[in-house]
């Protein structure tokens, strides 16, 4: 399946925890003010990729704890995302997923990629940029709006709880 990408980073340590194979997707609806990615904006921009290319990526690099899929808004392409996150998984990683919109409202779409790539993601972080809000000092986030969150234990309780840095 093809996806359009901006970039690939194969030894993250900024996207999540642990060594993290980073998937910039293409195309970004939101174009938050401030954003450092500005380049990922244009869906037409970047390149195409096959995602078989991507998940041998996974394959070859023994180092990796995940995937994070980033932006760019990786929800404008669920469908080669979802692709990627389930052979993550099945690769025994955990999977990380950037985006400009909120859980709630990634829970109202009805397109069936886009919730099936909320229940393969472990951690959301979700939430528009927001310039006067950006900050240094936080986890795995630019702007203090937005969340990280545990997917399993929201679909858990119902509700959402936000992920915690496990105790090494």
């Amino acid at each position: 399946m093809e996806i359009r990408i901006n970039g690939l980073v194969n030894d993250s340590i900024v996207d999540g925890p642990g060594l993290r194979l980073a998937v910039f997707v293409q195309g970004c609806s939101h174009r938050c003010p401030g954003c450092h990615n500005p380049g990922t904006h244009d869906p037409l921009g970047g390149r195409v990729m096959d995602t078989g290319e991507i998940v041998e990526m996974l394959k070859e690099n023994p180092l990796l704890d995940g995937l994070t899929l980033s932006g760019g808004e990786p929800f404008e392409q669920p469908g080669p995302c979802l692709v990627l996150a389930e052979a993550a998984k099945g690769l025994g990683m955990n999977v990380w997923a950037y985006s400009g919109y909120t859980y709630e409202q990634l829970k109202g779409m009805e397109d069936p990629a886009v919730q099936g790539l909320l229940e393969v993601c472990d951690v959301l972080v979700d939430g528009r940029f927001v310039q006067a809000l950006r900050s240094l000092d936080l986890d795995f986030r630019g702007s203090g709006n937005q969340r990280l969150i545990d997917l399993r234990k929201t679909r858990e309780a119902g509700q959402v709880v936000l992920w915690e840095r496990p105790a090494w």
